[in-house]
């Protein structure tokens, strides 16, 4: 009897053990890529699908206020597609779609601040502030952060091939970052969390698109890094295989030949704008695989695409 409670007590030691020398190991391969990133500041655009799963909101919180504490300086975009979707259902509000892209009324524009900048901005600063991290909750209307000017899209009627530009209503696009709000946020410890909701020159209230808006804020504080959190694991190939790295005339040969399309477009043209502005590398990754982000930014190999100059 007293030989199997040693034989037991060993066993357990050993399984500590080999779990410390583990957790040591995995220390000492993060800590080249933590100093690689100290003191710099690094966007990550974090969207409404990666929201969608509890367990991966508190993890992905997490993942952030780790990152803060390793000397880094994240600034986080979100966005909240789905959610907004919910509510205007909720409220009984329809929406007009006019070649694929939502029309904001200004009915719909109130619902979009209330979520966004409501709801959902003060929910991610919660969870991160539970984590021991000291996140205040933001949008591009404070201190005239970002100014937008509106958007149009032309479409193209697929039976008459006429051109026609459509008006989307109060959607806006990035005109103007001034920085100073944010580098007082950064400056103070704060990891700053941001609603892309802003004013345009006319005073009304524009929503933007959460992967410009990220790519705007990134370009303006020319950061290490812009990870977009997304629901693929990033670029494919033809075979259906992950692409680690591509530049940014590798990106534009795969869209000219097909390799990249649909959804992936827009994305990757962000991307490319955002590397235009003077971020140095910005990363397309799976936002539902957990600790995305650790995994891209202190292993390695990365977990996504890296699409660089």
């Amino acid at each position: 009897m007293n030989n199997q409670i040693t034989n037991t007590s060993d066993s357990g030691h050993m399984n500590n053990s080999n779990k410390a020398e583990m957790e040591a190991r995995i220390l000492a391969q993060a800590l080249p890529f933590m100093q690689r990133y100290a003191g710099k500041s690094v966007v990550i655009k974090y969207g409404g699908h990666a929201m969608g799963d509890e367990n991966l909101s508190h993890a992905f919180c997490s993942d952030v206020a780790l990152i803060k504490q390793s000397g880094v300086n994240p600034i986080v975009v979100h966005g909240g597609g789905p959610q907004i979707a919910a509510m205007l259902e909720r409220m009984g509000i329809k929406s007009e779609f006019k070649g694929g892209l939502r029309v904001t009324d200004r009915q719909t524009v109130e619902v979009v601040e209330m979520v966004l900048a409501g709801s959902i901005n003060k929910s991610i600063v919660a969870s991160m502030n539970s984590q021991g991290a000291r996140a205040v909750g933001l949008c591009g209307k404070d201190g005239n952060m970002v100014l937008v000017e509106k958007a149009t899209r032309t479409i193209v009627d697929p039976d008459s091939n006429i051109e026609s530009v459509v008006d989307l209503g109060f959607v806006g696009e990035p005109k103007n970052v001034d920085r100073e709000v944010l580098d007082m946020v950064i400056r103070s410890g704060l990891i700053p969390v941001i609603a892309p909701v802003s004013f345009g020159a006319d005073g009304n209230t524009y929503n933007v698109n959460a992967d410009t808006f990220a790519g705007a804020i990134s370009g303006a504080l020319d950061t290490t890094r812009l990870l977009f959190l997304t629901d693929v694991p990033g670029v494919l190939d033809k075979q259906g295989s992950l692409i680690k790295e591509l530049s940014v005339s590798q990106a534009l040969s795969l869209i000219e030949d097909g390799t990249i399309s649909d959804g992936m477009i827009p994305k990757v043209e962000t991307c490319i704008q955002a590397i235009e502005k003077g971020v140095e590398g910005v990363v397309i990754l799976n936002g539902k695989r957990p600790h995305a982000v650790l995994l891209e930014l202190f292993t390695e190999h990365g977990a996504g695409t890296l699409i660089v100059k």
